[in-house]
């Protein structure tokens, strides 16, 4: 996993949506079973913005951004269904959303403006990692065994995290989404 450089005076910070028990266990153990060295350190998710360095400074700035998001989009249901993959750009296989992806992008786009405005490298595509930087054989084995996983759940929050020098991501804040059905701005999932 490539992460952004960071100095003394600097976090690394991401933002996503956390898959709700029981269906988080499920896919940790499934990522540890297929050998993935990142199961124990990152738990599964939605990403709504990647790793990424701000200033120790900077955290009260973010925190008002990302209440203010909260509180512009109304919750939205999830399902994840079958698997995808990356290949051949990437080594990474996934559990697909086949509900709630319009949801999730508003999010994403909300989160990814003002103090956390970037410029990303690929296409933005909600998913749950479940096999990453892995053999193909393992890569395999994880698209065949979890091809039939089948979770819906509604989204109410996200969240934002921190990386440790442990290389162990942990929650810091959730972020309750309370935006009104009648609002139809930029947390309508339509």
């Amino acid at each position: 996993m490539r992460l952004p450089e960071r100095s003394g005076d600097q976090l690394r910070i991401g933002i996503a949506i956390t898959v709700p028990e029981p269906y988080g266990s499920m896919l940790q153990s499934a990522r540890a079973r297929f050998g993935d060295p990142w199961a124990d350190f990152i738990p599964p998710h939605i990403t709504l913005l990647g790793p990424t360095v701000v200033g120790y400074d900077a955290i009260e700035a973010v925190d008002e951004h990302l209440a203010a998001v909260a509180a512009s989009h109304v919750p939205f249901v999830v399902r994840l269904r079958g698997t995808g993959t990356f290949r051949p750009v990437s080594p990474v296989v996934f559990v697909q959303l086949v509900d709630g992806a319009a949801g999730c992008a508003a999010l994403e786009r909300s989160v990814r403006s003002h103090v956390l405005d970037q410029r990303v490298q690929f296409e933005y595509h909600p998913h749950v990692t479940v096999a990453h930087e892995v053999p193909d054989e393992q890569l395999d084995a994880a698209s065949t065994d979890l091809a039939a996983f089948d979770a819906t759940f509604l989204v109410d929050a996200f969240h934002s995290y921190t990386h440790g020098d442990d290389g162990v991501w942990r929650p810091v804040r959730d972020f309750t989404l309370t935006g009104a059905a009648a609002d139809a701005g930029v947390g309508s999932p339509t």
